[in-house]
C-alpha cells in the first residue's frame, strides 16, 4: 500500500513541512530509515537522527524546530508517538479489511454468518457456528462445532476453536493457538494405569480478549474455562481446564496456570510463572517472572521467587544470600576462635 504525506496528514490531522505529494509504502524505525519509508521522532535522544535518516517521510512533534537542513518531508503533530500507534492501526484496519469466502473451505450447511465475514482458503467451519459481524477466518482455521464468535473478532491462520467454545467481540486468536482443547484430567486406577475423565465443558472468551501465537485453552471438566473481558495473554501460554481470569489481567509468555485456580482483575503476571492448581489470586496482584505460586494471594501483593515469597521481603533475602558465603566463612573464622 502507498500513502503520501498528505494523507497521513489527513489520517493524524498533522501539518506538513516539505513535500506534501511524496510516497511512502513501508515502516521503519528512524536510523534505518530508507526512500519510500515512514518514519517517526519521539524521543530525543534519537533527534540526531532525523539529520541523517532517508526516510522520506519522518512524524514529530509539534515544538520540534530542525537545527540542520534535514531531506525528510515532516509531519508535525501534537504528539508523535501516539500518531504513529494511531496510524499502525490504521495500516492494519486497511491490510486486514479483507471480505468473502476463498476456495477451498467447509461450511456446514447449519453454519450461520454475516455477509461482511471473511473466511480464508481451507478452513472448516463446522455445525451450528455462529459467526458475528465482521468476523475473519484466516487460511487453515479449523472452528468445531457449535462455536460462537462475536462481531470483530479474528481467529488468525492455523488456529484451532474447538467445539462449544464461546468467543465474544473484538477479540484476537493469533496463529497456532488452540481453544478449548481437552483439560488434563486422568484418574488412578487400582493396577497404576490411568483412566480418561471426560472433559464435557467449554471455554469462554469474554469481549476485547488478546491470546498469543501458540497459547492453549483447555476446556473445563464441567462448566466453563472463563476469561473476562480485557484479558491480554502473550505466546505459549498454558491455561488449564476450569481456570478463570478476571478482567484486564496481562500474562507474560511460558506462564503455565494449573486446574481450576481463579486469577482477580487487573493482575499482571510476568514470564515463565508457575501457578499451582485450585488456589485463589487476588485483585491488582503483580508476580514477577519466573515465580512459582502454591498459595493462595490477597489483594494487591507482589510477589517473587519459588515458592514466592512477598517482593520486599525477597529482596531484602536476597541480599543475604548474595552473601552467605562471606557469612558462612565468618562464622567459621569465629567458631575457629573460641
Amino acid at each position: 500500500m502507498v500513502f503520501t504525506a498528505s494523507q497521513i496528514a489527513g489520517i493524524l490531522e498533522g501539518e506538513i513541512e516539505g513535500n506534501p505529494e511524496i510516497a511512502v509504502h513501508k515502516l521503519a524505525k528512524i536510523e534505518e530509515g530508507e526512500k519510500g519509508s515512514l518514519t517517526f521522532l519521539a524521543n530525543p535522544k534519537y533527534t540526531s537522527h532525523i539529520y541523517s535518516t532517508k526516510a522520506s517521510v519522518t512524524i514529530v512533534n509539534k515544538d520540534f524546530i530542525p537545527e540542520q537542513s534535514i531531506s525528510t518531508t515532516l509531519i508535525k503533530v501534537e504528539d508523535a508517538y501516539e500518531s504513529f500507534s494511531k496510524l499502525l492501526e490504521y495500516y492494519n484496519e486497511v491490510k486486514n479489511n479483507k471480505k468473502g469466502i476463498e476456495s477451498p473451505v467447509f461450511i456446514a450447511d447449519t453454519a450461520k454468518y454475516e455477509e461482511d465475514v471473511y473466511i480464508g482458503a481451507f478452513t472448516y467451519i463446522g455445525t451450528n457456528v455462529v459467526l458475528g459481524k465482521n468476523v475473519k477466518i484466516y487460511p487453515n482455521v479449523f472452528i468445531g462445532d457449535n462455536v460462537i464468535i462475536g462481531d470483530n473478532s479474528s481467529v488468525l491462520a492455523g488456529a484451532r476453536v474447538c467445539s462449544e467454545s464461546v468467543i465474544g467481540k473484538n477479540c484476537t486468536i493469533h496463529s497456532g493457538v488452540i481453544v478449548g482443547a481437552d483439560g488434563f484430567g486422568f484418574a488412578p486406577n487400582k493396577d497404576g494405569s490411568y483412566s480418561k475423565i471426560p472433559q464435557t465443558g467449554n471455554v469462554i472468551l469474554e469481549d476485547n480478549i488478546d491470546v498469543g501465537a501458540g497459547t492453549t485453552i483447555d476446556r473445563a471438566t464441567l462448566g466453563s474455562t472463563i476469561l473476562r473481558k480485557g484479558v491480554k495473554l502473550d505466546n505459549q501460554i498454558q491455561i488449564a481446564h476450569n481456570v478463570e481470569i478476571g478482567e484486564n489481567t496481562v500474562i507474560a509468555a511460558q506462564t503455565g496456570i494449573a486446574g481450576s485456580t481463579k486469577i482477580g482483575k487487573n493482575c499482571m503476571i510476568g514470564g515463565q510463572v508457575g501457578i499451582v492448581g485450585h488456589i485463589t489470586i487476588g485483585d491488582n496482584v503483580r508476580i514477577q517472572a519466573q515465580s512459582g505460586i502454591g498459595r493462595n494471594v490477597k489483594d494487591n501483593e507482589i510477589l517473587q521467587g519459588s515458592p514466592a515469597l512477598n517482593y520486599g521481603d525477597y529482596n531484602k533475602s536476597y541480599v543475604h544470600f548474595k552473601n552467605l558465603p562471606k557469612i558462612v566463612n565468618r562464622i567459621n573464622q569465629l567458631e575457629k576462635k573460641e
